[in-house]
C-alpha cells in the first residue's frame, strides 16, 4: 500500500456526503463514484452520510432524489444513510472539549462588534482575531448570548493532499472560526470533522472547492489529537467552454442522464474518466475501474464535461449488455411514439430477437428506440415525404409484386437465405440493387432507421415482411 493509503493497520473507509437541496448533481455522483471505487479496491467500506443542518433547504424529496440517483447508478454503500443533524449532540460535546482544553473559547461579541473586527482585520491583512480567545471568562457579562470559537493557532496549515500535493496558509489567513453558533447549533467545519472522526473515514475524496475546508478541519483534527484522514482534493467539472460547470452549460442531476437513456455503467465509466486516468485506456467495465483505480491516477487539471464522449462510451456498454434487460429498459422510450403495435407479446418478441443487431447502432435508450420503432408500425402504415419516393411509380410497385412472390417461394426464412434471395430477383430482374432495395425498404419500415434489408425480414418474420409488402403493391399488380 503506497503512502497515500496510511492508516494500514485499518481498513479503507471512504464516504459521500451530500447536502439535500437538490437531486444528484453529476459533479456530487463523480465524487460518490471516486470514493466507492476507492473502497472496493481495498475491501473497504462506502458510507453515506447526508450533510442535513440547513433545516430550511433541507428536504425530504431531495433525500429521496439522492438515494435514488446513487442506487440508479449501482454506487450502493454501507449500512444505512446518517443524518447529521440527528448527531447534533455530539458535535456540542466536541464543541465543549475543545473549550475545556483551551482550544476554544465563548465570544461575547455582538454581530455589530463582529462586523467591525472583520473589517479591521481586513484592512490589515489579517484573520479575525476575537478580543474574547485571551480574556478571563469572569469577565463574561451575564444572560448574553456567546459563540464557542475555535482558538485559530498561531502557526501555518500544512496539508499533505494526495491530489493537489502540498498545500500550506499562513496562520493570518483563518480566523478564530465558530464551532457552536449563539442558538447552539454546530457549523459545518466542526461538524464534518466529528462525524469523519466518529465514522472512522480514512479517506476522502471530494471537490477542490472544499480544499480550504481542509485546513481549517486539520486545525480541529490536530487540536482533538485525532488522526487527519488522507485528504485528496480533485478540480471541479468544467463546461466546454473552460469554466465551471454550472446550469448555464446544462449540469443535470443523474436522474435526467437516465431519462434522456444513458445506462448507470456507461455513465460510471464516464464520470471515471472526467478527471482520473489509467494509461490511455478508456473504456472499463467495473471489474477493471475497481482493480485501477488509485489516488495516484486522480488529475490535478480540470476535466470538461464532453457529451460525445459520454455517447461513445455509453454506446460501447450498451452494445454489450443483456438483450433482456435492453428490451426491458428500452420499453417506457417506446411508451412515447406516435402509434406502435399494442400486443406487448410480439414488441418483446420482436425486440429480442433483434436486439444483437439493434444495440450496436444506438448510444442511448432513446436512440435504440428510434431504431427499434421499423419493427413496431402497426399496419397498414401511412408512407409519406421523401420515404414514399421509391414507391411513386407503377413499375417500383409492379416489381414489388414480383419480389412478394419470389419471396414467398422461400423454403427459409433465415438473413441467409433472404440475402441471396435479393440478389438473384436484382439479377433475374437485371436491375441495379437499388432498384429493388430502395422501395422494398419502404415499404417493409416506411422510411423508419433500420438495418439491413435481409435482417429487416428476419426481425420481423415471414408474415409481417410480406404482408407489409403486399400492403404496398399496385391493385393491377396483385389481382
Amino acid at each position: 500500500m503506497n503512502s497515500q493509503l496510511q492508516n494500514n493497520a485499518k481498513m479503507i473507509r471512504t464516504r459521500f456526503a451530500p447536502s439535500p437541496t437538490g437531486f444528484l448533481h453529476i459533479g456530487g455522483a463523480r465524487t460518490a463514484l471516486f470514493n466507492w471505487l476507492l473502497a472496493k479496491r481495498h475491501g473497504g467500506e462506502f458510507l453515506l452520510r447526508i450533510e442535513d443542518t440547513d433545516r430550511a433547504r433541507s428536504t425530504q424529496a431531495a433525500i429521496d432524489a439522492i438515494l435514488d440517483g446513487l442506487s440508479w447508478m449501482g454506487l450502493s454503500w454501507t449500512g444505512d444513510a446518517i443524518s447529521q443533524f440527528e448527531r447534533a449532540g455530539r458535535h456540542a460535546e466536541v464543541a465543549y472539549a475543545l473549550l475545556e482544553a483551551g482550544h476554544a473559547f465563548k465570544c461575547y461579541c455582538t454581530p455589530d462588534e463582529v462586523q467591525a473586527l472583520r473589517d479591521e482585520a481586513f484592512a490589515a491583512g489579517r484573520a479575525l482575531r476575537s478580543p474574547w480567545r485571551d480574556r478571563d471568562p469572569a469577565d463574561a457579562p451575564d444572560d448574553t448570548p456567546f459563540t464557542v470559537r475555535f482558538k485559530a493557532p498561531d502557526t501555518d496549515v500544512v496539508l499533505e493532499d494526495a491530489v493537489q500535493g502540498r498545500v500550506r496558509w499562513a496562520a493570518k489567513e483563518f480566523d478564530d472560526l465558530i464551532l457552536l453558533r449563539s442558538d447552539g447549533n454546530p457549523t459545518y467545519n466542526l461538524a464534518v470533522v466529528v462525524d469523519d472522526h466518529d465514522m472512522d473515514i480514512t479517506h476522502i475524496v471530494r471537490g477542490d472547492d472544499h480544499l480550504v475546508n481542509a485546513g481549517r478541519q486539520s486545525q480541529i483534527y490536530d487540536a482533538m489529537g485525532w488522526e487527519r484522514p488522507v485528504f485528496a482534493h480533485v478540480p471541479l467539472i468544467h463546461g466546454q467552454d473552460g469554466k465551471k460547470l454550472s446550469k448555464r452549460h446544462g449540469a443535470l442531476g443523474a436522474e435526467a442522464y437516465r431519462d434522456m437513456g444513458y445506462l448507470p455503467e456507461g455513465l460510471r465509466n464516464y464520470l471515471l474518466r472526467l478527471g482520473w486516468s489509467h494509461g490511455d485506456q478508456e473504456l472499463f467495465s467495473d471489474a477493471e475501474a475497481i482493480a485501477a483505480f488509485d489516488l495516484a491516477g486522480l488529475n490535478k487539471a480540470p476535466a470538461r464535461m464532453d457529451m460525445d464522449k459520454l455517447n461513445h462510451i455509453n454506446g460501447h456498454h450498451l452494445s454489450l449488455a443483456d438483450d433482456k434487460r435492453l428490451v426491458e429498459l428500452v420499453t417506457p422510450f417506446l411508451d412515447g411514439l406516435e402509434d406502435r403495435i399494442p400486443e406487448a407479446d410480439i414488441t418483446q418478441e420482436r425486440l429480442l430477437a433483434a436486439m444483437p443487431v439493434l444495440k450496436t447502432r444506438a448510444a442511448t435508450l432513446e436512440e435504440l428506440a428510434g431504431q427499434s420503432y421499423f419493427l413496431l408500425k402497426p399496419r397498414p402504415f401511412r408512407i409519406e415525404g421523401k420515404a414514399a419516393k421509391p414507391l411513386k411509380d407503377d413499375e417500383a410497385r409492379a416489381r414489388l409484386y414480383r419480389l412478394f412472390t419470389h419471396l414467398g417461394d422461400l423454403d427459409a426464412w433465415t438473413d441467409g437465405a433472404l440475402s441471396d434471395a435479393l440478389k438473384e430477383f436484382a439479377e433475374a430482374e437485371q436491375v441495379g440493387f437499388g432498384k429493388i432495395g430502395q422501395p422494398l425498404r419502404a415499404a417493409l419500415t416506411g422510411g423508419a432507421p433500420a438495418p439491413d434489408l435481409a435482417l429487416v425480414m428476419t426481425f420481423l418474420g415471414r408474415d409481417e415482411a410480406l404482408a407489409r409488402i403486399k400492403d404496398q403493391m399496385t391493385p393491377a399488380a396483385s389481382a
